[in-house]
């Protein structure tokens, strides 16, 4: 019973994993990462409508990729080159791809709800176990490997000292020769397609898509980076936290004398008191919503 709650937890966590990574990618350079939850919808539909057209799960995680991609470039151009409000930007992204996806749906599948069953990943793993269990999904390794990975990038690589330079002090950082624009770019476009890939999983493990899938996992993703102080490792652990607090709620559905609604909050109750207790402790970048 221990190894199915953790293996539920891991593969509940990969969308997760994915969005924080991107966000934490976004914000150490600066910009707001409220759009994690429009990245995630958007890269989930693009992979929907890859994996149908293209008959290949692998055509729809490319799509995914792709349509995470044009949204954080579209929030790039709006705060980067245009300066406008990082959280209002956030929130119209996050809007847009409700209804884009919505309207779209409808275009390519003719519903307003689900699109038809799409491809998915079909991998033969020999064995059983927690393992061999996680393995059927390349997207789950990749998933777990996006949050160490953002960290080395982070504190091991030139480019991460140039992201947590332009999002502590962009002015330092131009005066040094850094492209305090460019990193921010790079930087949104990571965000956006490591939180497509998010969506993606989500789309190809359930087989389809449908209308707003991401159900607030964008802003629970958010607040797990937030919990964890910005730092990719803790808002992984964060992540995970998150993500046995669904598996609970999941388990517990059945149970009697708990009212089903009452179940159901456990993950957002979780995620407000863990917010509550790291208000005024978490020490965000410096230029965090800040225009260079």
């Amino acid at each position: 019973m221990i190894l199915a709650f953790l293996s539920q937890t891991i593969r509940i966590a990969i969308p997760y994993l994915f969005a924080a990574a991107g966000g934490t990618v976004a914000e150490r350079s600066g910009v707001i990462s409220l759009t994690l939850e429009g990245f995630l919808l958007t890269g989930a539909f693009g992979a929907a409508l890859g994996s149908y057209y293209g008959h290949s799960a692998w055509i729809g995680v490319a799509c995914g990729l792709a349509a995470g991609l044009v949204f954080g470039v579209i929030h790039g151009i709006a705060t980067i080159r245009y300066r406008a409000d990082q959280v209002v930007s956030g929130i119209a992204i996050n809007l847009l791809a409700i209804g884009v996806t919505r309207y779209f749906l409808h275009l390519a599948f003719g519903s307003s709800s689900n699109s038809p069953r799409v491809a998915g990943f079909t991998t033969v793993v020999k064995g059983e176990g927690l393992i061999a269990g996680l393995l059927h999904d390349p997207l789950i390794p990749l998933g777990l490997v996006a949050i160490p990975a953002v960290a080395w990038a982070m504190y091991r690589t030139p480019f991460g000292l140039r992201i947590r330079a332009v999002g502590e002090h962009p002015t330092a950082a131009r005066t040094i020769g850094i492209r305090v624009a460019r990193v921010r770019y790079i930087a949104v476009a990571v965000s956006g397609m490591l939180a497509g890939l998010g969506g993606a999983y989500l789309a190809l493990d359930q087989h389809q898509f449908t209308d707003n899938m991401s159900a607030g996992r964008g802003y629970i993703a958010l607040a797990a980076m937030i919990f964890g102080n910005w730092d990719p490792m803790r808002g992984g652990l964060a992540c995970l936290l998150f993500a046995a607090a669904e598996a609970a709620q999941i388990n517990l559905q059945g149970t009697h004398g708990i009212p089903s609604q009452f179940v159901q909050m456990i993950p957002y109750v979780l995620t407000i008191i863990a917010l509550a207790g790291v208000v005024g402790k978490s020490t965000p970048p410096a230029a965090l919503g800040r225009a260079e």
